[in-house]
């Protein structure tokens, strides 16, 4: 990847992450606290959805810089030829060289096929905005298929010390909340999760995309 194109990938990211925190970081407070096992209510509420807003900007920045050179890198150093079977498993990579969860495997690939797509059809790059609403379907599917494991994470960090979850095992509490609260227990908080990361992914990959794309044509005029 060339200079312009590194520089303009970092700051992008970051910006990026910055936006998508600022508006979502609440969403997220509220989607815990409903995965709480002491429920809404007494995990908090609608109470303090604010608090820690400003520090999880700050740190989001480098987080999201990081991560997009690291998938920007990874996807020109595996350049593969666009009609090429092998481009999801090109994204799928890139994905998680930059962040190794399940779902970055599920969203990017999929947001890269989706732009693909829409490209081919109106035979033409898509635009900023149509990469967000490829971002928001992306991001609301890879959020639904991956909430049991969020659950999962949730019910590890809230546990009491000594209790079988504390133990970090995901296996052991995904088992835990199926023998409790059954397939609804799994997918608690589901939709509030999906709305969260939908609405997060028109704004984190639609913010990268026109931010990139910004510093690019900058970069071209420049002297």
């Amino acid at each position: 990847m060339d200079r312009p194109g590194f520089t303009a990938s970092l700051v992008a990211g970051g910006v990026a992450g910055v936006c998508v925190d600022l508006i979502l970081f609440p969403l997220d407070t509220i989607k815990t606290r409903l995965q709480s096992p002491q429920g809404f209510n007494k995990a908090g509420g609608f109470r303090g959805i604010y608090a820690g807003v400003p520090s999880a900007a700050i740190g989001s920045f480098p987080n999201a810089a990081a991560f997009f050179i690291t998938y920007e890198y990874v996807k020109w150093f595996l350049h593969t030829d666009s009609s090429s079977y092998l481009m999801p498993v090109k994204h799928m990579l890139a994905a998680s060289a930059g962040e190794v969860i399940p779902f970055s495997l599920v969203q990017f690939p999929l947001w890269e096929s989706l732009k693909a797509l829409w490209s081919w059809k109106q035979d033409h790059v898509v635009d900023s905005w149509q990469s967000a609403v490829c971002g928001a379907f992306a991001g609301g599917f890879a959020a639904a298929v991956t909430t049991p494991l969020d659950v999962a994470k949730t019910r590890i960090m809230l546990a009491k010390a000594g209790s079988s979850p504390a133990s970090g095992n995901v296996l052991s509490a995904l088992h835990g909340v199926w023998r409790i609260r059954g397939l609804s227990g799994l997918f608690a908080g589901v939709f509030p999760r999906m709305a969260a990361i939908s609405l997060g992914g028109f704004i984190f990959l639609g913010a990268y995309d026109q931010t990139r794309s910004f510093l690019l044509e900058l970069g071209r005029e420049s002297p």
